[in-house]
């Protein structure tokens, strides 16, 4: 299974929250509400640098996305997502996703102050090592 498979391309486009688990020192997880992008090849999302959930990432980059639907004996459906986040620099592609962000979350702007990703932010895209889901239509 593949993040690029429809009906997970599907379901991710009608969500806008997903968890994400990182690793602590301890080994530990830490599991967070992320807004976040999708396309066929990677998950993105924007963090505040220093935050736990950041330091984690830099000194383990694995990862465990879960996006769910449903619940109380209803139809359960989701998509989990395992594999390593990478920091994006500044430049053309971040950019563009900073662009996407703003169409999907329109309240960004205010949080921000405008449109500019501020300094103390970081983005990072997940590249899925491998995918699961259920519940979805094929």
């Amino acid at each position: 299974m593949s993040l690029g498979d429809p009906a997970i391309q599907g379901f991710l486009a009608t969500k806008e929250v997903a968890l994400l688990a990182t690793v602590g020192a301890d080994g530990a997880p830490l599991a967070m509400p992320m807004w976040f992008l999708h396309d066929t090849a990677a998950l993105s999302m924007i963090s505040v640098e220093g935050t736990q959930k950041v330091r984690n990432l830099r000194r383990d980059p694995r990862v465990c996305v879960v996006a769910e639907a449903g619940g109380g004996g209803g139809d359960i459906r989701g998509v989990t997502v395992l594999g390593r986040a990478e920091f994006l620099a500044d430049g053309p592609g971040r950019r563009a996703l900073i662009e996407r962000f703003h169409e999907k979350y329109p309240r960004l702007a205010s949080l921000w102050g405008g449109r500019a990703m501020p300094a103390n932010r970081v983005m990072f895209r997940i590249a899925p090592e491998r995918v699961k889901s259920w519940g979805l239509a094929s």
